[in-house]
Order: structure tokens, then C-alpha cells, then sequence
């Protein structure tokens, strides 16, 4: 496969996403706006969702990717960051309130995300608090699952859901204050 057209592939699938949500998403307006045939995407993926989600994935998942300073507060305060530069990415700020309304709708979809998407970043994120543990920053019995939901969710709802701003001042008090509430030595 050429990678420069599943990189076509891939830009359409993000702007057809933007422009007309997921669920009126073709694999005809795709391949139009890619300029492919639809048997290129069908090569790349067996279904709509598939190709979803392996684009979201691609687009996704390394921007979860943060340094590992040996510092839980550095540590946590490069997660914040990564979070908000991820949730006010042009693209995923377009795309996600209408994945998460569809995914209510479609439970396949809804998992689907979790897996190819939400579990990846989760990962990524589990291992920093992992490492601090480790290091002693962090309690042993830390639920970890837990904590990820907490770090996440103020950037998550403060963005998405009451589209308030989220500057340089709010991660750092968001950092101090989660170093605080998960018990950080």
C-alpha cells in the first residue's frame, strides 16, 4: 500500500468527520475527497468504524506521548498539557463532541473508541504514574484507574462540556492541586 495515499485516506476521513459527523460519514465522500477509488479504503480497512478509528488512533494516540523527567510534578504537569493540546487540536475539538453523542447511540462504536483510542492513551498515561510509584512519589495502593479518570476529567468538562478557557495558570493550579489529591509526597 501506498503511503501517501492512506495518508490522503487519512486527511479525507478527518475532514469529513468535521464537516459531517460520524454518522453521515461515507466511504464514498472519503474516497471522493481522498481522490481513491473505494476499493483503496476497503483495502486498508473492512468497515467505516474500522477506518474511524484507526485514523483517530494514528492522530491520537502519540500525542498522549510525554517526557519522563523523573519528576511526578513535571511528569503530571506535561499529561495536563498533552490533554489540552490534544482536546483544542483543530481537528479533535471538531470531531470529538460528536463521537461521544454517536457513541451513545452506538455502544459498537462507543467500545470501539475505548479500545482503539481511549485504552492506548490510557496506557501511556498509567505508565508516568506507574513510574512514580516507583519512585516513591505516589502511595503503592494508588488506584491508578482512578486517578487517570481524575487527571483527564477537570480539562476534559472545563473544554468540552462548559467550553471554558484553559491556560497556562489553570494547569499549573490543576497540577498542584492533583499532586494534593493523590496524595504525593
Amino acid at each position: 500500500m501506498q503511503p501517501h495515499v492512506t495518508a490522503a485516506i487519512s486527511e479525507a476521513v478527518l475532514d469529513e468527520l468535521a464537516a459531517c459527523g460520524y454518522g453521515r460519514l461515507s466511504m464514498e465522500a472519503v474516497a471522493k475527497r481522498a481522490g481513491v477509488g473505494k476499493s483503496a479504503l476497503y483495502r486498508r480497512w473492512p468497515s467505516k468504524q474500522d477506518m474511524v478509528i484507526a485514523v483517530l488512533a494514528e492522530l491520537s494516540v502519540p500525542a498522549a506521548e510525554v517526557p519522563h523527567t523523573g519528576s511526578l510534578r513535571a511528569d503530571l504537569r506535561a499529561m495536563l498539557r498533552a490533554v489540552h493540546d490534544w482536546l483544542t487540536h483543530h481537528r479533535i475539538a471538531a470531531i470529538l463532541p460528536d463521537l461521544i453523542a454517536e457513541g451513545g447511540r452506538n455502544p459498537a462504536l462507543s467500545d470501539a473508541i475505548a479500545t482503539g483510542v481511549g485504552q492506548p492513551r490510557r496506557d501511556i498515561a498509567s505508565e508516568t504514574l506507574t513510574r512514580a510509584v516507583e519512585r516513591g512519589e505516589l502511595r503503592a495502593d494508588l488506584n491508578v484507574d482512578v486517578a487517570l479518570d481524575v487527571l483527564a476529567g477537570p480539562i476534559y468538562w472545563r473544554l468540552v462540556v462548559r467550553h471554558a478557557p484553559v491556560d497556562d495558570r489553570y494547569l499549573d493550579e490543576l497540577a498542584e492541586f492533583l499532586l494534593r489529591a493523590l496524595g504525593a509526597d
